[in-house]
């Protein structure tokens, strides 16, 4: 098969393609095979090594696991001997859990993947490969924000800062469907993006401090992660709850942390990872896009062969929804 791989950590010209062997499902897992995959900060974290808590997990001074690309859709080519939660044929998408074969780590980024039946969902009905791999890291992760982190309930008043991206453009969707009133934080670029969302008002970070307004909110969703946790405090209401969605540098991410531990009555700290989801947030997700309260936001789709220009994209943090690499047909 097909697949990109990297050896070490660098930027996206450490990315190669490579013929490798197909992988063979374990017991309890599932071959598919790979139509389309999303990429996500995640992935470029894992491409660049960096902060360090990266090379920690995986590989202090090379990747232990060479293939990319965790959010993935496909088509059921074969099961395990104990998997039978799918059948051959079935369409399905998910987020890979990390299992490898021949020294290659199961990512998104090669014609066929194994991963445990656990990390799969079957794809809502008229939804493409390409919608469907936009759906699990940033969806779930917006979900559990949303859903599990802030208990945003109807007539809450919820910010999304950092609205436009793939955690942000899902974050005001699901708050939306769960009757919040919702205002978006983005670039002037993304306003109308946005607007069309669903967001009840949306605020151009370029010409306005939301941090110094005098509207207030019971949740804030902090997706951008470019402000202080003392700047975020200043537009919550008393009781309210700030979820931070994953880090920008270890400073970043050690002051969330410390914040999250102190017990104060007034204001709620949750710092949350991007892997907190299983597969009920998946078919959670499936049931949301079946009643038309959610749908992906896709900015741009690739070719497997501008791979290198899809990761140079999305290091920038500016794209307005997700970037999807087409693997085959």
């Amino acid at each position: 098969m097909r697949a990109v791989i990297y050896d070490r950590y660098g930027g996206p010209r450490q990315l190669r393609a490579v013929e490798a062997d197909r992988p063979e499902p374990r017991p309890d897992e599932v071959l598919v095979r790979v139509k389309a995959v999303a990429l996500n900060a995640y992935d470029w974290h894992l491409l660049r090594g960096r902060p360090l808590l990266v090379r920690l997990r995986q590989g202090l001074f090379r990747p232990k696991n060479r293939i990319l690309g965790a959010d993935v859709a496909g088509v059921v080519e074969a099961t395990g001997s104990t998997a039978d939660r799918f059948q051959v044929g079935d369409e399905v998408f998910g987020c890979l859990e990390g299992s490898g074969t021949s020294g290659l780590a199961a990512g998104g980024l090669a014609e066929f993947v194994t991963t445990p039946e656990t990390s799969l969902a079957r794809i809502p009905a008229g939804l493409t490969f390409e919608q469907a791999a936009a759906l699990p890291m940033a969806g779930g992760t917006a979900l559990i924000a949303v859903r599990d982190c802030g208990a945003v309930a109807p007539g809450m008043n919820v910010l999304v800062n950092g609205a436009s991206g793939g955690v942000g453009s899902f974050a005001v969707q699901i708050g939306r469907a769960f009757g919040a009133r919702v205002t978006g934080v983005c670039a002037t670029d993304h306003v109308s993006s946005v607007t069309s969302l669903g967001a009840d008002a949306v605020i151009d970070y370029r010409t306005r401090d939301f941090t110094r307004a005098p509207e207030t909110y019971d949740v804030i969703i902090d997706v951008a992660a470019n402000r202080r946790v003392r700047d975020l405090k200043k537009a919550l209401r008393p009781g309210g709850t700030i979820v931070s969605v994953g880090f920008s540098t270890m400073r970043r991410l050690v002051g969330f942390s410390v914040a999250a531990r102190r017990k104060n009555a007034r204001t709620r700290v949750v710092q949350l990872a991007a892997d907190n989801w299983n597969s009920d947030h998946l078919r959670a997700l499936a049931s949301l896009v079946e009643t038309g309260q959610v749908l992906p936001v896709i900015e741009r789709e690739w070719d497997l062969d501008h791979v290198k220009e899809a990761f140079t994209h999305i290091e920038t943090g500016h794209a307005g929804g997700k970037v999807i690499l087409r693997i085959g047909r």
